[in-house]
């Protein structure tokens, strides 16, 4: 929001900026839109620290800003989703100030308390580079309040039904003014044990009961008869992950994002090798119910973290993508957009985002992807890469008409300036990293089974090589990427099918046939990638 477009020249984005590139991303193939926080906000964590959970901050525009925003965005087919933080507000929110005026007003059992001096925490807080621990001293009343972020961010107790009662307000809120649902920010966090305080006396069955009773408030309450969403930031393995959809049930959040995965990809590409990611595929939990669904992506707003890989799995992944200091995010994670550490190899960005689109489940872009934006490591921290959109070559990259001291943050220069890269000349030629992923979610929304289907890995000899097959009712496709620099040929074996099955590629003019023996050679560049649609002799599908 902030840094997508500014309407008005005051040097911030807004809502009214984002509902007029509605027709872009509609054109280039969005059917969702995630809203980050465009709540009242001191802003000290990129408007996560919230201090009006129902309010818009005029820095943004209104509630009817707001409203025509979701309403122009559904005349096009897109839904529109918003951040609920269920962990936390900010220090300035209401509740909080009550909170801590004295140790017996009402609002004291809405965040976690304790009287004792807390052990050493340094290895628990999210902000390690900030924060020395989650547990804060408050001189008013005497005792430490609980904050797994930054300490202006006191966690919310949810275990009270006060809390949860408030919660569930504010998603009725949104849902009544046209949302389609909700990016659900730090789950695990909610449901900790420690953030569970009181979890007897409040007679709280278990932690994930929690999910349980937003799920089913969100069913009774979204207009679509149920097909409002919680899309949910879990990031655990995948065996950790299947407890947060509520496994076979189904009835805890809709979708999660898949950052175990995502952390292999990125192991696959620093070895050349597709061993990690179809390890990770292979591994992904399949009893979680039929409308779960994992979002993949390949970065997003934050750091690009490694948390849940081995220690010298994370020092490539470094040394890769991240060999300088300033790359890194706490020393930990990587502060940086995907082209720089591709090295802009047009090569590896078309097959990754291939990859991207092929994998089973739902591929998420985060702004500026589509265009190939880099970051600027001269801004600190996460900000990096929230730098605004580049829109063309105009002053201030087309974003805003103020002058360049009022912008949110410095857009970067060198070779991916926006006199390089931009959104006005990626439109006009053919060629370009938006006209490909353009091309990706035009056969990614005729192709049912990615989303939807089954899959298996196939077995090849080429450790440089990813080949799944997804199977969905009547309907089939075979994707294969090769994440290694030297061409192959990929002998395909597909026993199931008929010799002479057609394998229609839909992304080239390149289809086969299997042979006597229902197997081709398959040739693959040095980071080539195909979609392969199986196409039987009576099938009547168009392709």
């Amino acid at each position: 929001m902030e840094t997508y477009l500014d309407s008005d020249g005051d040097g911030t984005g807004d809502l009214h900026g984002v509902t007029q590139r509605i027709d872009y991303l509609a054109e280039i193939g969005v059917n969702c839109l995630w809203l980050m926080p465009f709540y009242p906000s001191p802003r000290e964590d990129n408007g996560y620290d919230i201090s009006d959970l129902y309010g818009v901050d005029a820095r943004y525009g209104d509630h009817g800003d707001f409203v025509e925003l979701v309403r122009i965005a559904h005349d096009r087919g897109i839904r529109v989703i918003v951040d609920l933080i269920i962990n936390h507000t900010s220090d300035k929110h209401p509740w909080f100030r009550k909170a801590r005026a004295s140790k017996d007003n009402r609002y004291r059992d809405f965040y976690v308390w304790r009287a004792d001096t807390p052990p050493d925490t340094s290895d628990q807080t999210m902000f390690p580079d900030v924060e020395d621990g989650i547990w804060t001293h408050d001189e008013k009343t005497g005792e430490w309040y609980l904050h797994h972020f930054l300490s202006s961010q006191p966690d919310l107790n949810t275990a009270n039904p006060a809390v949860r009662d408030q919660i569930a307000k504010t998603m009725g809120f949104w849902l009544q003014l046209g949302v389609d649902g909700f990016r659900v920010d730090a789950v695990p966090f909610a449901l900790n044990q420690n953030t569970l305080q009181g979890i007897d006396e409040h007679d709280f069955d278990e932690p994930h009961s929690y999910l349980r009773s937003l799920r089913g408030f969100l069913e009774r309450r979204s207009s679509g008869n149920g097909a409002a969403i919680l899309l949910g930031e879990v990031n655990l393995p995948h065996e950790e992950q299947a407890t947060f959809f509520g496994g076979e049930q189904g009835d805890q959040l809709t979708m999660q994002f898949d950052f175990f995965t995502n952390q292999r990809i990125f192991l696959s590409l620093a070895r050349n090798s597709a061993e990690p990611l179809a390890e990770a595929l292979r591994n992904r939990p399949k009893d979680v119910g039929m409308e779960a669904q994992y979002a993949n992506f390949l970065r997003n707003h934050d750091e690009l973290a490694l948390d849940l890989l081995e220690e010298d799995e994370r020092a490539e992944i470094l040394e890769a993508f991240a060999p300088e200091e300033e790359m890194r995010f706490a020393g930990e994670g990587i502060r940086r957009r995907l082209p720089p550490m591709l090295d802009g190899d047009p090569r590896k960005l078309r097959m990754i985002y291939s990859l991207l689109f092929a994998l089973p489940g739902t591929p998420v872009l985060f702004y500026g992807q589509e265009i190939g934006m880099g970051e600027n490591l001269e801004v600190p921290g996460r900000e990096a890469v929230r730098t605004p959109m580049q829109w063309s070559d105009e002053k201030n990259a087309g974003f805003s008409t103020c002058k360049p001291s009022q912008l949110p943050r410095q857009i970067p220069d060198g070779p991916y300036a926006p006199d390089h890269v931009n959104a006005a000349a990626a439109r006009r030629d053919h060629e370009s990293l938006l006209h490909h992923i353009t091309r990706l979610a035009k056969r990614y929304r005729e192709s049912p089974e990615l989303g939807w289907g089954d899959y298996e890995i196939i077995d090849q000899p080429h450790e440089s090589v990813l080949v799944h097959r997804t199977a969905w009712e009547d309907r089939s496709v075979v994707l294969m990427h090769n994440l290694g620099p030297e061409p192959v040929i990929v002998p395909l074996a597909l026993e199931s099918e008929e010799p002479g099955t057609y394998l229609v590629d839909l992304l080239s003019e390149h289809s086969c046939q299997l042979d006597g023996e229902r197997g081709a050679e398959i040739p693959l560049d040095g980071y080539g990638y195909r979609w392969l649609r199986i196409k039987s002799e009576n099938d009547p599908h168009l392709v």
